[in-house]
């Protein structure tokens, strides 16, 4: 059975892991924020190196253990939905990127609770 893909939009923010507001992780204080705000789900991605605004290198190597590797924030969800969520990511995030593009989901499946056989 073909099942046509859905249009959705994915919200990437991209920050560090130790930027923070109000003491908390910026990671967990979104992923919080999009769970209460009915989004679909969010995924924080940790990179091995990278580097943004301030030109400043962070990687990870064997022997010298960055302190602030670049993290990937993506959340996929409905357009309007994104779009609602947009102001919280305004107040929390004082540096950073964030993107916003469409996606099409093709399959999106979930157990409800059900034990797989």
């Amino acid at each position: 059975m073909h099942i046509p893909p859905k249009e959705a939009a994915r919200l990437c923010i991209y920050t560090g892991e130790n930027d923070k507001f109000d003491g908390r992780p910026i990671y967990e204080l979104i992923l919080e924020k999009a769970k209460q705000n009915g989004l679909a789900g969010g995924t924080v991605l940790r990179g091995v190196a990278g580097f943004g605004a301030n030109s400043r290198v962070h990687t990870l190597k064997l022997l010298r253990l960055s302190e602030d590797l670049p993290l990937t924030i993506e959340i996929i969800d409905d357009p309007e939905k994104i779009d609602a969520f947009l102001p919280e990511i305004d107040a929390i995030l004082s540096e950073g990127l964030v993107t916003l593009e469409p996606v099409q989901v093709i399959c999106y499946r979930h157990n409800e609770g059900k034990k797989n056989k």
